[in-house]
């Protein structure tokens, strides 16, 4: 691919970016010509060099100031010197801003513009699109990247990811996880996504265990617009989109909306997704306020694929799904209502608050095969004089929830080299479940009615999660030194129905009170280059189960995380890198064990004293004009000090202890490579790598114990090198503004690859029998999407 390219003339632009009226230099700015970019250093100045000869658009963005835009002529060196001018009213940036990490901060993060959403965003969820960024490893149900699909950033899955949409919380307030699946093509309504590992900064919702997903939703776009864009792949996978907007309204309003729909048959068998999707928002620009009002919901219906293929058919019948009932699906819908607000006191003081509501209802049915009728609350069923105490059935378990809260943030820079956030947050979540019978094949007795009834309602529980945050943040900067500290307390209230004392379930209570400090300092080595170091606590309470499934005696103690970050960045004409160092030391991380407790259950159980350290390299090279190499690498070690393996044998268990151990699903190497080649104006190929290193299913690190496994089966998922092909083009014709063709093949040489599973084991007449399941992913697969943008 390299040895046609010709190489042509190339030339540089240079230049200053000032404030027009006080013609002070604007350090930060954002500027690109074409497909290059750049920023302004502490002088306004900027360059950017390896330019053909051709027609450019420049933009220079800074937030405050009105967008520069202008097309010109490169056939030499130049000299481009912008003044820009401040902006009538408050943009967007400002919503977003309190829970950021700024461009100097001692914070590791990874920024992803609305541009670079784009070109990944042809049909596979929004993790997928984030699965060229450090320490990431995704996975997928249905073997796609479209449905139910999971994220772990270091090793730390989605329940320990903190998810926002606008400053506002999307992870579920019980189970933690934040399920991608209920808002289908979110990514289509993103501007603009930071991505922060480890602890980060203080943000609203769940703990950040692992690390962040800071999301902000579509924000003003001057001009009317209008576009279509139309994916189909393999596995009769279709994608429909369609956006519209307003433009910008007597420079006062804005209004945009967007529909979509995506439907798959899935690579594992009968794994289907029919997913839908709106997105509605309207804005009102003043001089001193800022108005937003957003509505979303997603509905999707997914079969289910949840169990995985087991390993002992693995090899005969990858696409193997034990789900053969016709409705065995999820169906849930999700609706989100945002109000957000900005006001500008001067040019030192502003507030930014945010009232949010979301409205989540669903099931999944599934058919159980001779179960218990008693498991149902159902007495024994007699007929023809003989006692039948199990039955085929067919099952609902449903959730109905609210929640609903407001956050804040008030932004003073009295001086700037001085800036104070507080802020914070108070959501209330509601739920509801319970599960119904609603066919059996046997007949019962409905208590409530006394009448002979093939529906009821089996159990019900009640939940009700508070949790109120507020943070304190300092950036200080003195010379080249830029320092931060950030304190916040949290607490937390929960009402559930679970196990008292005396294994009574009844309605219990429990209220956690967390302290969470940070602290930061940035050198400034010059305007293209700095060092930091960071040290953070985060607290994060237990989940749902871990709650209902215990009584107080063996309920589970809150987690504790101190995390240490240090690294280096820089940023040249032609390349930007940065290199990071972490620790993170957990005491009394929530691991599954295999232990029974006292209510029976296999429950999450503390463990002393683990820890994840590493390294993590982030870099993009501009090789020539029309070559880029962007990678990634992270090598890591993820260890609990002391585990101890619980087994069952008969009906009591055995213990077995082990040192050092390896933190199940925690690679000690992933890397990820993306070549971009533009041979022509306007097109692009580019080949995407991803290597994940081994992962073990369980925390013993596949250790030998004392009792042989007969199957000698080993219990890790082993590791994968998948690549894909990306091919784009992007033309304009009379009023169509472009007309974009992407083609893109997944995993372009067929590896049979797994990328998630678990294990079990036993013990039986003496001898250890484990068992494994894996979720095979697709081979060789294509998406090709056409968009239209008037």
């Amino acid at each position: 691919m390299l040895l046609p390219c010709v190489a042509s003339a190339q030339f540089s632009i240079k230049g200053k970016i000032t404030d027009r009226s006080s013609h002070q230099p604007l350090p930060g700015a954002s500027i690109s010509i074409g497909n290059r970019s750049s920023t302004s250093n502490s002088n306004g100045d900027f360059s950017i060099t390896f330019l053909e000869e051709a027609s450019y658009q420049v933009r220079i963005r800074y937030i405050g100031y009105k967008e520069y835009s202008r097309t010109i002529r490169i056939s030499g060196d130049q000299t481009l010197d912008a003044a820009l001018e401040r902006n009538s009213f408050i943009t967007d940036e400002v919503i977003v801003k309190a829970t950021r990490a700024g461009e100097n901060s001692a914070t590791t993060y990874r920024n992803m513009n609305r541009q670079e959403i784009e070109k990944n965003n042809i049909g596979q969820d929004l993790p997928y699109l984030l699965n060229q960024t450090p320490s990431v490893v995704v996975s997928s149900d249905a073997g796609t990247g479209i449905g139910y699909t999971g994220i772990r950033i270091r090793g730390s899955d989605g329940t320990r990811i903190n998810v926002t949409l606008n400053g506002i919380p999307l992870n579920d307030a019980e189970s933690q996880g934040a399920f991608f699946v209920n808002l289908p093509d979110l990514a289509s309504s993103v501007d603009n996504i930071q991505i922060q590992r480890g602890v980060g900064t203080s943000t609203n919702g769940a703990a950040a265990f692992g690390g962040s997903l800071n999301v902000q939703t579509t924000t003003r776009r001057d001009s009317a617009y209008a576009e279509i864009n139309n994916t189909y792949g393999s596995f009769e996978t279709w994608k429909n989109t369609v956006s519209v907007g307003t433009g910008l309204i007597n420079d006062k309003f804005t209004f945009d909306a967007r529909v979509s729909r995506i439907k798959s048959d899935g690579y594992i068998d009968r794994a289907s997704s029919d997913l839908k999707s709106f997105f509605l928002t309207g804005a009102f620009y003043g001089k001193k306020d800022l108005i937003r009002a957003n509505v979303f919901s997603g509905k999707e219906k997914t079969y289910q694929a949840w169990n995985g293929v087991p390993e002992s058919i693995l090899d005969t019948n990858r696409r193997y799904n034990e789900f053969t009932y016709e409705d065995q699906t999820d169906n849930y819908q999700q609706d989100h209502y945002q109000l957000l607000y900005t006001h500008t006191f001067n040019d030192k003081l502003s507030l930014n608050t945010a009232l949010h509501y979301t409205y989540g209802r669903g099931y999944y049915e599934e058919f159980k095969d001779a179960d218990s009728l008693k498991n149902y609350n159902i007495s024994p069923v007699v007929i023809g004089g003989t006692k039948i105490e199990t039955s085929n059935l067919i099952r609902r378990r449903w959730l109905d929830n609210d929640f609903y809260g407001l956050t804040y943030s008030l932004n003073y820079k009295p001086q700037n080299t001085l800036e104070l956030i507080l802020g914070g947050a108070y959501n209330e979540y509601r739920g509801d479940h319970f599960g119904e019978v609603i066919w059996a094949e046997v007949p019962y007795v409905d208590p409530a009615s006394n009448y002979t009834s093939a529906k009821r309602r089996y159990y019900e529980d009640n939940a009700v999660k508070t949790d109120f945050n507020s943070y304190l943040r300092a950036n200080y900067q003195s010379g080249k030194l830029n320092a931060f500290f950030d304190l916040q307390y949290r607490r937390i209230g929960y009402s559930f129905l679970g196990f008292d004392r005396n294994q009574r379930n009844v309605q219990q209570k429990d209220n956690l009170n967390f302290f969470n400090p940070k602290i930061g300092l940035t050198w400034l080595i010059d305007s293209r280059s700095n060092v930091y170091a960071s040290f953070a606590v985060a607290n994060k309470e237990p989940n749902r189960d871990d709650y209902t499934e215990s009584t107080p005696e063996s309920r589970p103690e809150a987690e504790n995380l101190k995390d240490i970050e240090a690294g280096y960045r820089i940023r040249g004409e032609n390349f930007q890198a940065g290199i990071n160092a972490y620790g993170m030391f957990y005491k009394d991380q929530l691991i599954l064990t295999g232990r029974i407790n006292d209510v029976g259950e296999y429950t999450r159980r503390n463990v002393p004293s683990s820890y994840r350290t590493g390294i993590e390299l982030d870099g993009q090279w501009r090789i020539l004009p029309q070559l880029t190499w962007a990678a990634t690498a992270s090598l890591s070690r993820n260890k609990i000090r002391n585990f101890t393996e619980y087994v069952d044998d008969d009906n009591e268990q055995r213990t077995f202890e082990y040192k050092n151990t390896d933190i199940a699903f925690s690679p000690s190497f992933i890397g990820s490579s993306e070549i971009s080649f533009r041979p022509v104006s306007n097109t692009e190929i580019a080949f995407l790598s991803k290597y994940v290193g081994k992962q073990y299913l369980d925390n013993t690190s596949n250790r030998s114990t004392v009792i042989d496994d007969p199957l000698n089966r080993d219990r890790v998922l082993s590791a994968f090198f998948v690549n894909d092909l990306r091919l784009r083009y992007n033309t304009g014709v009379g009023s169509i503004k472009d007309i974009g063709i992407a083609f893109q093949v997944n995993n372009i040489f067929s590896e049979l690859y797994e990328n998630n599973g678990y294990t079990f084991k036993y013990i039986y007449e003496g001898a250890l029998y484990s068992g494994n399941g894996f979720y095979p992913q697709a081979t060789r697969n294509f998406l090709l999407s056409l968009n239209v943008k008037f």
